[in-house]
């Protein structure tokens, strides 16, 4: 499972921190990630997918929001900023470089910096 960790820092009179993971979920059954986002702290997880669908039970939309539910994580699904469709070919032929060109002009798009403000 492969996850990171990132501090954020919000600006004003006191600084305050939040922390923000990143967590993928390729080839882990849905309980260990779970309690993985559980054990972590984990308050919110935003799904940045553009398809919240997933042929891995548990992941899902519908399926991963529920199970998030059940451990008190909120769950949040932002689908303008998840991968278009041209991006996820790319990615499955294996032009990563592509990918990020595709990825970093479609963060430029309205619908991203919409998003991104949530």
């Amino acid at each position: 499972m492969r996850h990171g960790r990132t501090e954020v820092w919000t600006l004003g009179m006191v600084r305050k921190t939040k922390r923000l993971f990143t967590i993928g979920y390729e080839q882990t059954p849905s309980k260990a990630v779970l309690d993985e986002l559980e054990n972590a702290g984990v308050k919110l997880l935003v799904d940045v997918r553009a398809v919240a669908s997933s042929r891995r039970p548990g992941f899902s939309k519908n399926q991963l929001a529920a199970g998030l539910d059940e451990r008190g994580i909120s769950y949040l699904h932002l689908k303008g900023l998840g991968t278009p469709k041209s991006g996820r070919e790319a990615a499955r032929s294996g032009q990563f470089g592509l990918l990020h060109k595709i990825y970093s002009a479609h963060l430029k798009t309205a619908q991203a910096k919409e998003q991104l403000d949530e």
